[in-house]
């Protein structure tokens, strides 16, 4: 699929990867209820530990640069994959993808971490989603 990405999210990207050494495949911004803006980039397969840093302190120098908060979502080679990574911290057991009319990805998330999954005002999910619609064409992530 083709992702497209406005000016700011390529802006964000180059700076992720100065700052990081990490390679960014995709960046969406939200925009939140209290109108502060979250940025998810979607890190490439095994670049997590340089996107985090030591303690976390490059994520961190990061999300200073940019003054809003930032969210890691590690890149994976099945949908299946994706969807897990995308909900993590959530512990996800399973994900089995179903193409019927809509193309719904069910993920089994351990019970204690539904919550997590789910995000304050569902934004985790609607983090995971966006995501998935652009890089996988899932239309919706169920959690089971």
């Amino acid at each position: 699929m083709v992702v497209t990405l406005s000016d700011t999210a390529r802006q964000f990207i180059a700076l992720f990867e100065d700052e990081t050494g990490a390679t960014a495949r995709d960046c969406v911004i939200f925009e939140e209820d209290d109108g502060e803006e979250r940025v998810v980039f979607l890190v490439k397969p095994g670049d997590m530990g340089k996107a985090i840093g030591s303690g976390g302190e490059t994520v961190r120098s990061v999300e200073s640069q940019l003054d809003r908060e930032v969210v890691l979502v590690e890149d994976a080679d099945t949908p299946e994959a994706f969807v897990a990574n995308a909900l993590a911290p959530a512990a996800v057991y399973n994900v089995t993808v179903s193409e019927d009319d809509e193309t719904v990805a069910y993920a089994e998330v351990d019970s204690e971490d539904t919550g997590v999954a789910i995000g304050e005002d569902g934004r985790n999910i609607a983090a995971a989603e966006t995501l998935a619609k652009r890089h996988y064409d899932i239309d919706d992530i169920q959690l089971t």
